[in-house]
């Protein structure tokens, strides 16, 4: 466990910075009942958006200040910001076309357009894609893009070691952001088919979907589940149908053939997986893909159950692990990214928080 609180110490940083607290979990207790282990803390203070990676035996750690663990039916208590993109969740019968440079196959998809007025408000990339969360995704991508082409890895899963951690909504910004990126072509899995919900986090209503599940089971085609979303150019491949034998389908040679397949289409395929201390599903699944994402949230995850999990993991497939809701001040970052700003209105926030620091001391 030293190693891992070691790690999580430097990314959060030494500083002693007046950034904006939660207050640590009270839930002090391992499923076990030993009251043995802390929570991962909170940052202190950001110099940077994202720092450097930190050696973990084998995977750096990257932070997120995206607050992105919450589901899309809670109520939320911050404005979604940014404007709508085009269009209102219509589907278009003609579809998109994939092409892939060295295949000689051509997928025809439906193309969906997102409107951001209907996502989940935590996701960022789409409803802030100006502010410094964005920022701070963009910096992930960097890292993941440099990993995996120096290690030739195309499919990821992005998994946590438990609920409310923020997985589904950080491959979803991770997802966005490279399906952004130039020359690029990105698709997401939603391969938690006990709780699918990706399609609910991009305000998509469609009351007979078809997706993962009813790929395996045989009912349609890969071409006929996978959708493009507009104006991203993000493929996805929803869930579809909850089911509960998730683990023997992954297992089964017909999950293999999928990936193959998406292989020979796509630059990245992120696979959002159900939580790594709850169920087998995400082992399978790393070890039928190429990489992992470990997404933490601060304040909630226990050391000792990350360190417990890394240890069962192979350890060539692990990418690094994500902070999450590492609540940090962020205003001056935020000014900049405002489109309206003034010298006078930067001027006076930075005197505004001087005095707040000065009060607070």
């Amino acid at each position: 466990m030293g190693r891992v609180y070691e790690a999580l110490t430097k990314a959060n940083g030494n500083g002693s910075g007046n950034g904006a607290r939660r207050k640590p979990d009270d839930n002090s207790t391992s499923r076990n009942g030993e009251n043995k282990t802390a929570a991962i803390p909170p940052p202190q203070a950001v110099a940077t958006t994202a720092q450097e990676p930190h050696p973990w035996d084998f995977s750096p750690i990257f932070k997120s200040s995206a607050a992105v663990s919450v589901s899309a039916s809670t109520a939320h208590t911050e404005a979604t910001g940014g404007s709508a993109l085009p269009g209102g969740g219509a589907s278009r019968a003609a579809g998109a076309t994939l092409d892939a440079a060295g295949s000689t196959r051509v997928l025809h998809c439906v193309s969906q357009d997102i409107n951001a007025a209907r996502v989940e408000p935590h996701l960022v990339a789409i409803t802030q894609p100006r502010s410094a969360y964005s920022e701070e995704l963009r910096s992930l991508r960097t890292h993941v893009i440099h990993l995996t082409q120096r290690k030739k890895m195309k499919s990821i899963v992005v998994t946590s070691t438990g609920v409310s951690e923020g997985k589904s909504l950080t491959a979803l910004n991770l997802a966005w952001l490279l399906a952004q990126t130039d020359g690029m072509r990105c698709l997401l899995i939603d391969s938690d088919l006990r709780q699918p919900c990706l399609t609910e986090y991009l305000g998509i209503e469609e009351e007979d979907e078809v997706g993962l599940s009813e790929v395996m089971g045989g009912e349609v085609t890969l071409e006929q589940a996978i959708r493009r979303l507009e104006p991203s150019g993000l493929y996805l491949l929803p869930g579809g149908a909850a089911r509960d034998d998730v683990a023997e389908l992954l297992s089964g040679p017909k999950f293999s053939s999928i990936l193959d397949e998406v292989r020979d289409l796509f630059d990245y395929i992120i696979i959002d997986a159900p939580p790594l201390g709850l169920f087998t599903d995400a082992t399978v699944l790393i070890n039928r893909a190429d990489g992992a994402l470990l997404v933490v949230r601060a304040s909630k995850t226990r050391y000792a159950l990350v360190n417990r999990i890394l240890d069962t993991l192979p350890r060539s497939r692990m990418l690094g692990v994500v902070l999450n809701r590492s609540y940090e001040q962020l205003t001056e970052s935020n000014y900049y990214y405002r489109r309206d700003r003034r010298p006078d209105e930067t001027i006076i926030a930075r005197a505004k928080l001087k005095e707040e620091e000065q009060a607070i001391s």
